[in-house]
């Protein structure tokens, strides 16, 4: 090692990661202070040259459990959130909550599980026109967004659910969504199966192609 390395390893060493129990502390604080998840990348641009905040994450994460809140993973970042069965507690900002009218529940509904669908798919699971002010409340709320253009005919605009979508309802991403049996129990969607070769029941038989798609058929 000639002397130039050696100084150099030295300065190197000067710069040395903190702990991960310091790392731990950073990553807690910049998750509670912020309103919205943050991505891995945003907690290590913040940190401290050479800090690994994944795995403070999965230290955190693990610290957490049992507790009244918890770290959670929302679609691809983090946040601390409620304990789901602590939920309750929370019951006066649900009922304030602005109402979603029965044509955007069903709207949200298809997207979600169908995603990225169209509009013209939309309308064909539903069976009725859909509205664009439906489309339109639903992107001003950020539950769901424009996604890419199917290579079809026209080229088409798709739509998908948001990390704000997810993050509401608590889901780390659209598989955790609840059964369609669970939705139609709970009021959410009509008891008869839909028609259209899209129909909201073939996800039911088939949950693995929930949002899976056809890369081949949309443009990047």
């Amino acid at each position: 090692m000639t002397d130039e390395t050696r100084d150099e390893s030295d300065t190197d060493s000067l710069f040395d990661a903190p702990p991960m129990a310091e790392q731990e502390r950073m990553v807690e604080a910049v998750l509670f202070a912020s309103a919205e998840p943050v991505t891995v990348r945003d907690l290590e641009a913040r940190m401290p040259h050479g800090c690994d905040a994944a795995e403070a994450l999965v230290r955190l994460r693990k610290r957490y459990e049992g507790r009244g809140v918890r770290v959670v993973h929302v679609g691809e970042a983090w946040a601390i959130r409620t304990a789901p069965d602590l939920g309750f507690l929370m019951q006066k900002e649900t009922v304030e909550t602005r109402k979603l009218s029965r044509a955007a529940i069903e709207t949200l509904a298809i997207i979600a599980y169908h995603q990225p669908v169209t509009r013209a798919e939309i309308e064909e699971i539903r069976g009725v026109s859909v509205s664009r002010g439906t489309v339109d409340q639903l992107l001003e709320m950020e539950w769901i967004r424009f996604g890419r253009r199917k290579m079809t005919p026209g080229r088409p605009v798709t739509f998908v659910v948001t990390p704000e979508f997810l993050d509401h309802f608590g889901l780390e991403n659209a598989r955790d969504l609840p059964g369609l049996k669970e939705l139609r129990a709970a009021g959410l969607l009509e008891n008869r199966p839909p028609p259209g070769a899209l129909a909201l029941g073939e996800a039911e038989d088939d949950e693995d192609q929930i949002g899976a798609g056809q890369p081949e058929l949309f443009e990047d």
